[in-house]
């Protein structure tokens, strides 16, 4: 899937692991996979044996729970 040359510059991505999601989500381990499994969550990466995820789509996430907590308060 090739991006679309619209003139921007891309969005570096990063692939993180579940330690480093956890750091910046404080979920736990089996929070982040129950999520995951309801489809609150951004799906993780098969990197051979292990899982992996993307940090954009992380970020992503959290700033969705940021502007759902704003729209809230307001």
């Amino acid at each position: 899937m090739a991006a679309e040359d619209n003139g921007s510059v891309p969005a570096v991505r990063n692939l993180i692991r579940l330690a480093e999601v956890q750091k910046r989500t404080a979920l736990s381990r089996s929070s982040i996979y129950a999520k995951v499994a309801e489809g609150t969550f951004p799906r993780p990466v098969k990197r051979g044996s292990s899982s992996v995820w993307v940090d954009t789509e992380v970020q992503a996430w959290i700033d969705e729970l940021i502007a759902s907590r704003d729209q809230r308060a307001a």
